[in-house]
């Protein structure tokens, strides 16, 4: 069981930045593939970015490559996104999420992966 927990949302300008990081109860990235969705409301949801568990490649939706940068830091068992530019239509809750390093194929698919976390809002104001 891998345990995901979320942190940094909250409320910024249009044009401003956040860092969103996902703890997890993992020793090691390895043989994981670790992925970031979002959920605004009334909408399903959706796959923003992905990294392998080498952090070696790394996949965008398109409406965030330029403005988004995922990573990940095996000694602190942390995944990170950082989040530039942001623009109201960002504004959602925040998913991290894991599962076993062969999703890497349909990584943009939510049932694709065993653990989630509970969330973090990101609100953009215009």
């Amino acid at each position: 069981q891998v345990q995901l927990v979320e942190s940094g949302g909250g409320l910024v300008q249009a044009g401003g930045s956040l860092r969103l990081s996902c703890a997890a109860s993992v020793r090691t990235f390895s043989g994981y593939y670790m992925g970031w969705f979002r959920q605004a409301p009334g909408k399903e949801r959706e796959f923003v970015a992905g990294i392998s568990g080498s952090g070696g490649n790394t996949d965008y939706v398109d409406s965030v490559k330029g403005r988004f940068t995922i990573s990940s830091d095996n000694a602190k068992n942390g995944m990170f996104l950082h989040m530039n530019s942001l623009k109201p239509e960002d504004t959602a809750v925040y998913y991290c999420a894991a599962g076993r390093s062969y999703l890497a194929a349909v990584r943009r698919n939510a049932d694709a992966y065993d653990y989630w976390g509970q969330g973090t809002q990101v609100t953009v104001s215009s």
